[in-house]
This record gives C-alpha cells, sequence and structure tokens, in this order.
C-alpha cells in the first residue's frame, strides 16, 4: 500500500536507517535489511521491494547472491510508476531507476563469466541511459559516474575481466 506525500513511510525510513548505519560503520545493517525484507511479501510494495533489493545487492560480496537481490530489484521496478515514486519525493522517475539496475545486473554477470548475458545488460543500461539528461543539475554528479561506470564495465566485458570491482552504481 501506498503512503500519502505528507505521512512517513516506515518502511523508507528503515530501509534509511540500515543504510545510514552501514554507512557510518556501525549496527548490523544487512541483518537489519534481510529482517526487513522477510516481513515483505511479493506482492508487497514495488517501491520497498526495489529499494531494498537494491541496497542489499550492494551489501553483498558474492556475486551471486548480489545477482540475486538485483533481479530482484529489476523485477520490483517494473512495477513502480513515477506517482508512486513522488510520493515518496523521490526527484527522478522511475525511468532513471534502471540504468543503474541493469549496470548491477551487468557487473554481477562479468563477475561470475558470463560475458554474453553482461553484454546485454551493458547495452540495456546505455539504451535507459537517456532517462538520466531529465534529472537536472542537482543529480549531475550521479549522472556522470554513472555514464563513467557504464563504460568501465564495457570495457571489462570485451576484456572478459571477472575480477572484481569496488564501486557499484
Amino acid at each position: 500500500m501506498s503512503q500519502s506525500a505528507t505521512e512517513p513511510d516506515p518502511v523508507m525510513e528503515q530501509i534509511t536507517a540500515a543504510v545510514t548505519a552501514h554507512r557510518a560503520g556501525s549496527g548490523q545493517p544487512r541483518d537489519d535489511l534481510i529482517a526487513l525484507w522477510s516481513r515483505l511479501t511479493p506482492a508487497g510494495d514495488p517501491l520497498h521491494r526495489c529499494v531494498l533489493a537494491h541496497h542489499l545487492a550492494d551489501r553483498v560480496d558474492d556475486p551471486a547472491q548480489a545477482l540475486m537481490w538485483d533481479v530482484r530489484a529489476l523485477d520490483a521496478a517494473d512495477l513502480i510508476d513515477d506517482a508512486r515514486a513522488a510520493e515518496q519525493r523521490l526527484s527522478l522517475q522511475v525511468a532513471a531507476f534502471y540504468p543503474s539496475l541493469h549496470l548491477n545486473i551487468a557487473d554481477n554477470l562479468r563477475r561470475l563469466g558470463s560475458f554474453g548475458a553482461a553484454g546485454d545488460h551493458v547495452a540495456a543500461a546505455r539504451a535507459r541511459a537517456g532517462a538520466l539528461a531529465d534529472l537536472g543539475p542537482e543529480h549531475s554528479d550521479y549522472v556522470t559516474l554513472l555514464r563513467t561506470l557504464i563504460d568501465e564495465i564495457a570495457a571489462l566485458v570485451t576484456e572478459r575481466s571477472s575480477a572484481p570491482r569496488d564501486t557499484r552504481a
């Protein structure tokens, strides 16, 4: 169920708290996020599922596990509309989620040695990157980073490198 734009969303607040704790180096954010995921259902709010799975993917080192979370995030994104994103005061349209989601999947597939599938997702990230132009100047650093990562991961796929990377989109 969606929240009105004036009401706080307790699930989004819990996700934000766990991610903030992780960035501060405290708490057990992955465990907190996994516990929150277990309370969501496949019929739960797709925005919650997308954001939560996206953050969970960033908190596992194993590319197969990260891939699982990234695919869940992508699947959930397909069920979100811009009105729902606006309810959370997100300053971007859902279309702008896709380049990062596809890029993360590409990077995990690359790390698993599935270079053909990784290339398909790099191509999908590139194809959807046009949506980033609508983000505005306040997101210019993010747009630049994402475009750079698309190029870097594309090069790694071409090189058939499965070496781990430190940076995720």
